[in-house]
């Protein structure tokens, strides 16, 4: 089974923001815009839905006024791709064409080349578990969701200059090289927008 990883550009306080801003007006746009997807995405986990998991709009509605959530650990899931749904939208998607799809420990292999660059202010695996969701938020093992700060953005990257400066090149698998590079891109994508930092999503 193969999974995948969407990173998203995006100011991460601003993204906990919609979580219980109770913000008709963008509940209404989505339904009206995004309409089709909602109901693409109910079409997927019907069965889930119909065992009593709430549709993808009434968990984003969930998501925004900050409950009322199911109990039912099986339901959670939805609440989690809610989160994701905001941040899609709010956010700008990152280049994940090394990341999408991969299988097994991929994350974990991706970090040990950027530690082997001795980056240790970020990990892409952290992203597949659920440290980045918001409080409150009912977690569940999919998706999984992390979170990168400017600040750890900006560290990262003055990791990966210092391994320049200091001519260290440990040698990596070319596959590994350029995800690490993707992930480059990302941070400088970070420094560029003050306050932005990274969230991702693994589904």
């Amino acid at each position: 089974m193969s999974s995948s990883l969407s990173a998203y550009l995006i100011d991460p306080t601003a993204a906990r923001g919609f979580v219980g801003s109770g913000d008709e007006q963008l509940l209404q746009v989505i339904r009206d815009e995004f309409g089709k997807t909602l109901a693409a995405d109910d079409a997927w986990f019907s069965s889930q839905i119909e065992e009593g998991a709430p549709t993808a709009y009434e968990a984003l509605h969930a998501v925004v006024h900050d409950g009322p959530y199911s109990d039912n650990p099986d339901h959670a899931f939805q609440y989690g791709y809610a989160y994701k749904r905001l941040v899609s939208l709010a956010g700008s998607f990152l280049d994940n064409s090394n990341f999408c799809p991969f299988r097994g420990s991929w994350l974990e292999v991706v970090d040990e080349g950027l530690q082997a660059l001795r980056i240790t202010a970020v990990s892409v695996a952290e992203f597949g578990h659920s440290s980045g969701m918001p409080d409150g938020i009912p977690c569940s093992y999919l998706p999984g969701c992390g979170e990168w700060t400017h600040e750890r953005c900006l560290e990262a990257l003055e990791q990966f200059e210092q391994t320049k400066r200091d001519d260290h090149a440990p040698p990596l698998d070319p596959e590994v090289v350029d995800a690490v590079f993707d992930v480059i891109s990302w941070l400088r994508h970070a420094q560029a927008h003050p306050g932005f930092g990274v969230i991702g999503f693994v589904s």
